[in-house]
């Protein structure tokens, strides 16, 4: 009997036999991990990545504050202050904007990834995008950052 991550590759493999990005309309693949979650836009025509986000960019204050003082920068703004949200700050305004809508801190993680990659693909003239669910049901985070990049003004 195959293990998780084999029947996962599997299934991805055949979506993928099935779609492709091009540059015009690059393919939005995610992956989740336990603990973050990643959505890239690819032209596999090029094969090339055009652009990526993930939870990780998103990180917490008091984390960023500690890096900045270990490399000597200025210490980095909340958003209260004009900085980045972190990841609480966004987990609250998500909640509050989709209180008909129950989502666990994850999912509203996801949502707010979904969100940052439409940002950055709007910036890239990218408008229409093909959804690569990676072998993942289309369900929970998968789903969460899919309506994310939906609300950020990508159509797919």
């Amino acid at each position: 009997m195959l293990e998780k991550p084999a029947k996962r590759y599997r299934r991805h493999k055949r979506v993928r036999a099935k779609i492709s990005g091009t540059a015009k309309v690059p393919r939005l693949c995610v992956f989740r991990s336990a603990k973050h979650i990643y959505g890239q836009l690819i032209d596999d025509a090029k094969r090339q990545t055009l652009t990526e986000a993930s939870d990780l960019e998103l990180g917490d204050k008091a984390k960023r504050q500690k890096e900045a003082k270990s490399k000597k920068i200025h210490p980095v703004k909340s958003s209260k202050e004009g900085g980045i949200p972190s990841k609480t700050e966004l987990f609250n305004g998500v909640k509050k904007e989709n209180e008909e809508k129950a989502q666990t801190k994850k999912a509203a993680v996801a949502f707010a990834v979904g969100k940052l990659i439409a940002e950055k693909a709007l910036k890239k003239k990218i408008e229409k995008v093909v959804f690569d669910r990676g072998g993942y049901k289309y369900h929970g985070r998968v789903k969460a950052l899919a309506e994310g990049v939906r609300e950020g003004g990508l159509k797919f």
